[in-house]
């Protein structure tokens, strides 16, 4: 009996699995931070991307009629 007393007390001392749990509960956190500012900032975050998109489809094309022009 007393050996079964000493393992309860023991779990319960346990603290390792608190540890697991607030880094779970930081992902979760950092998570929500991002989609609600994708939420938030989608259709702005949409025209930037658009923007790049648009410059690197230029500089592509630039860049092949300078190679076919040599």
């Amino acid at each position: 009996m007393l050996k079964l007393i000493t393992k309860v007390q023991a779990y319960l001392d346990d603290q390792s699995g608190a540890t697991a749990i607030e880094y779970g509960l930081i992902a979760g956190g950092i998570s929500l931070a991002i989609v609600a500012s994708v939420f938030a900032f989608g259709d702005d975050l949409q025209g930037v991307f658009e923007t790049i998109g648009t410059a690197m489809e230029n500089a592509e094309g630039a860049v092949e009629d300078t190679a076919t022009s040599n």
